[in-house]
């Protein structure tokens, strides 16, 4: 099933592109593992997939040790303070800073294994308050704390887009991010460099790569639907 689903997302993803005017090269599929056993992920890397995202701290540490070495780990899920610690030795991307605390608890842990983290900024474009995310006018403040930082690099910005059916709400959330980035250019440093563009999930991921996307987060799309009892 992931080969026939992961084959059907290939061609789909290319027809967006060529309609959109982009490179299927461009976009980074980041599958989105959450409750999915060990096998199905190896199976998954079988297919020659290297990125993998959890939402969870206790569900992304014991698989970041028990699988292999060249798996590169996004956290995607919210982050909080005290979990950071256990992630520093082996992740490889944070999607879902949101707060300068965050940023100086990471470089001070990542210091201390001598490691480089590169992270995403969260920003809630949905306007939900049960989504996470720093509210646009944060970033200049959390931009501008990373400039100073040797063990944390910025790399862009993640949004998800509002729980609707409405997809011309979601096309404009996910243009808002595309905005935001373009407009946060002035802050880049050496350290802050605002590439990426994290978004899209199952549902969307069709209008956020049209918008500028270059990550999408994909689950169900590649595993199925999650039927294991976790």
């Amino acid at each position: 099933m992931i080969r026939k689903n992961l084959s059907m997302l290939e061609e789909i993803i290319a027809g967006i592109c060529e309609k959109c005017g982009r490179d299927p090269k461009e976009i980074k599929l980041v599958a989105v593992t959450k409750t999915h056993p060990e096998e199905v992920i190896m199976e998954a890397y079988g297919e020659d997939l290297r990125d993998f995202g959890e939402n969870k701290v206790q569900e992304l540490v014991p698989k970041m040790s028990a699988l292999p070495d060249d798996i590169v780990w996004h956290m995607v899920g919210t982050i909080q303070t005290n979990k950071i610690k256990d992630l520093v030795g082996r992740v490889n991307w944070i999607h879902s800073i949101s707060k300068v605390k965050y940023l100086k608890e990471l470089e001070k842990r990542a210091a201390r294994v001598d490691r480089v983290i590169r992270v995403l900024i969260q920003v809630n474009i949905s306007g939900e308050d049960q989504k996470s995310g720093c509210e646009p006018e944060q970033l200049p403040e959390i931009l501008q704390y990373a400039a100073g930082l040797k063990h944390v690099t910025v790399h862009g910005f993640m949004g998800m887009a509002a729980l609707t059916a409405d997809r011309d709400q979601i096309r404009q959330q996910f243009r808002m991010l595309r905005r935001l980035r373009d407009e946060h250019r002035k802050h880049e440093t050496e350290t802050v460099r605002l590439d990426e563009l994290s978004m899209g999930m199952s549902g969307d991921y069709d209008i956020a790569i049209e918008e500028g996307a270059t990550m999408i987060r994909l689950g169900t799309s590649i595993f199925g639907s999650r039927d294991y009892n976790v």
